[in-house]
């Protein structure tokens, strides 16, 4: 028999569920005419982040689809603090900080592996609809149990 799970495990058992890491390297395509890594391209890092973390536990889009709700984004807020350059390998963090009714939030922060510094912090507000009819929705609680919540 197993022994039953102690608060702290639970805790750290949702974070896992919650939280997600990828490494991207900053490409020629990335670059935009001063030299540093385009604004819109830190977005789609957020993004494929987040992708990346819902196909790890389980929540891929055709399942969602299946499941009859998947998450559209409502708002992102972006903080740039220095630029990422050509070749360099950034850390995209991303943590589901919140999901409740329709709604989820998305917390992210990119860091440059070689000298660990901040290069940026995002959030995104999320909201799950229906894929048919594209009305808000709550999800399935499979879904967001898959999250840690």
């Amino acid at each position: 028999m197993s022994a039953p799970l102690t608060d702290l495990s639970a805790e750290q058992a949702a974070h896992t569920l919650r939280t997600h890491t990828l490494r991207v390297c900053v490409q020629p395509e990335d670059i935009d005419e001063l030299n540093h890594v385009n604004n819109v391209v830190y977005l789609v890092w957020c993004e494929l982040a987040a992708r990346a973390h819902s196909d790890r536990v389980g929540m891929t889009l055709p399942r969602l689809m299946k499941l009859g709700a998947v998450a559209v984004a409502r708002r992102h807020d972006i903080t740039y603090h220095i630029p990422a350059l050509l070749g360099d390998e950034v850390e995209v963090w991303t943590n589901l900080v919140s999901s409740q009714g329709i709604r989820a939030r998305r917390e992210y922060t990119l860091t440059r592996v070689s000298d660990q510094k901040r290069l940026a912090e995002c959030f995104t507000d999320w909201v799950w609809v229906d894929p048919v009819s594209g009305r808000p929705k709550r999800p399935n609680p499979e879904i967001v149990e898959a999250f840690g919540f």
